[in-house]
């Protein structure tokens, strides 16, 4: 089964898990733009195109800083493996956000 990144993390930061006031939603969980990709919720599938998001204790708030991050993900490597030559480029992810961030 594909699983988005707030799954696989089990980091309890998608929409409606905790009282949103108190703990912080991740900009993936709510991406629209990203919705579907790799057959993923939201930016579930492609979140390390995502900024913003909170990972490994800090927040990515740039596309630098989430490739550092993220290229060596343990669920970045996971959706390579099962996306095979059907991963979508990172720059045609960031082309689908462009301009649409919250």
């Amino acid at each position: 089964m594909k699983k988005n990144c707030w799954e696989f993390k089990e980091c309890g930061r998608e929409v409606g898990e905790k009282d949103e006031d108190d703990f912080r939603v991740c900009p993936a969980a709510y991406s629209v733009a990203l919705d579907g990709v790799h057959d993923g919720k939201w930016g579930g599938r492609a979140c390390w195109t995502v900024r913003g998001t909170f990972c490994n204790g800090t927040v990515q708030e740039t596309v630098e800083q989430k490739f550092k991050e993220c290229s060596t993900c343990d669920f970045y490597e996971q959706v390579k493996e099962q996306e095979g030559d059907e991963l979508l480029p990172t720059f045609i992810l960031l082309e689908k956000l462009e301009g649409l961030e919250l």
